[in-house]
């Protein structure tokens, strides 16, 4: 009986809920995290005497860890399994928010905020591959969409604890250090309640183990009433190669995978570099403006609220036009709101484009962490999603630096046009280099994929 036909049979059920909540948590404290250090860096910077380039540092801290986390989490995850490296992800990003909170220098600091970065890159990128595969494919979309959509509660959360918690105290940051910490208390949940996948499972021939795991699941739809239908036929079986550890990088550009391997580095760097290259220089877009719009807490709070419906917003989408056309089409209008940001001369103007901006950004997101974990096969998941994400970052390091160099040649027009084009390039990479997702299994996409490929 196909495993994969097993799953695509289940109905929505509590468990996916529970999974839903589980992998969401987490990504809300890795978005806290993220967004937390903008609000803590202005108090550590008179504190500790820091100059520009020590706040850089410290600014690409993060990002500097989450590409290593990223890319070694795909690996790992692979060939030990997801659950673990899950697990261990959050373990070492917790230990880490805590370390920040006790150091006393700037260099202890960024090592600590490295460390936390590779944690929240691993548990970004391990994940939405993970939960993925327990879930059948006319869910898919919206379920991975949604996922993502917790990101944006922890940017609200980050900017609430920088408004009401920061300034009360000077080391009121490390009591907000600490609470970035807090998640450790989801590995108790998560080691009783997360099982396997069952599809990595049998990728390395653990098969009783995978069909135990989907027993239960089944019988847990069962208890909730559902009536499970006959096993469907499943898509013909294509022989994938596990590869060694780092051989898997290889694999990943092997005939059949390196379109979509190139598509989806393609993909993950236009929308990363335009978003940091958008959200690094937008306040500095405001005070070029004189706008004291940007000293304001409802500005920065509405910028934040929009990442919310912009995320679930492209998780529905996913499923009703299929998630090229939501990626591609909200990288165009984002790319759109930015320019219309740029060119923007009123307070009125500004927040309305900067929450456009905030939307369509954040929406894209939504389908590139749903589409990225279908595209490649089992076996090479996690790494191809790990890589993508890790390819992604380079993008985020490099694109404010970039930014500040063009901008005295170009403007901010000038600049904006340039990340719009990056983004127009990412969005026509996923239309003509990608594949169609929607309502399909994982293994029939593979199998669409791989045959075509040794065809070629």
């Amino acid at each position: 009986m196909s495993l994969s036909a097993r799953i695509e049979r289940l109905p929505f059920l509590r468990f996916h809920w529970h999974l839903l909540m589980m992998g969401g948590l987490g990504y809300s404290f890795d978005g806290l995290d993220a967004a937390v250090v903008a609000f803590v860096l202005p108090v550590l910077r008179p504190a500790w005497g820091l100059t520009s380039i020590q706040l850089g540092y410290l600014g690409s801290a993060t990002p500097t860890g989450f590409f290593f986390g990223a890319l070694f989490a795909g690996l790992i995850g692979d060939a030990i399994g997801r659950k673990a490296v899950m697990m261990w992800a959050l373990v070492l990003y917790s230990a880490a928010s805590v370390a920040c909170a006790f150091t006393q220098d700037w260099p202890t600091f960024l090592a600590c905020r490295v460390v936390a970065g590779m944690g929240t890159g691993a548990e970004s990128a391990i994940i939405a591959p993970f939960l993925t595969e327990f879930v059948a494919g006319r869910f898919r979309g919206r379920f991975t969409g949604s996922l993502a959509g917790f990101f944006s509660f922890g940017f609200v959360g980050a900017a609430l604890l920088g408004y009401f918690v920061v300034p009360q105290h000077p080391d009121a940051w490390r009591w907000v250090m600490v609470l970035t910490a807090t998640p450790i208390l989801m590995l108790l949940w998560w080691r009783r309640s997360l099982p396997e996948s069952p599809r990595w499972l049998e990728s390395v021939g653990r098969t009783a183990e995978a069909d135990a795991v989907l027993t239960r699941i089944e019988a847990k739809a069962r208890r909730e009433g559902h009536v499970l239908g006959p096993v469907a036929a499943g898509p013909p079986t294509v022989a994938v190669p596990q590869g060694s550890f780092f051989g898997r990088l290889v694999l990943l550009w092997a005939p059949g995978l390196r379109r979509v391997t190139a598509m989806a580095w393609l993909m993950w760097l236009s929308i990363t570099f335009s978003y940091y290259a958008f959200f690094t220089w937008i306040p500095s877009l405001l005070v070029e403006s004189g706008m004291t719009i940007t000293r304001s807490f409802g500005y920065s709070i509405a910028i934040y609220l929009a990442q919310v419906p912009g995320y679930f917003s492209a998780a529905y989408l996913n499923e009703r036009i299929g998630r090229q056309a939501t990626i591609a089409s909200y990288m165009i209008l984002g790319g759109l709101s930015a320019i219309a940001l740029a060119l923007s001369h009123s307070d009125s103007t500004v927040m309305l484009a900067g929450v456009c901006l905030s939307f369509f950004m954040n929406g894209t997101y939504a389908g590139v962490y749903a589409y990225t974990p279908e595209i490649f096969p089992t076996a090479l998941r996690a790494t191809g999603t790990g890589t993508a994400s890790a390819i992604g970052r380079l993008g985020a390091i490099a694109s404010p630096v970039l930014v500040g160099w063009l901008y005295p040649l170009f403007g901010f027009a000038g600049v904006f046009g340039m990340t719009t084009a990056v983004l127009l390039t990412g969005a026509a990479a996923v239309l003509v280099m990608g594949v169609k997702t929607r309502n399909r299994s994982l293994e029939d996409i593979t199998a669409e994929e791989l045959t075509h490929g040794k065809a070629a």
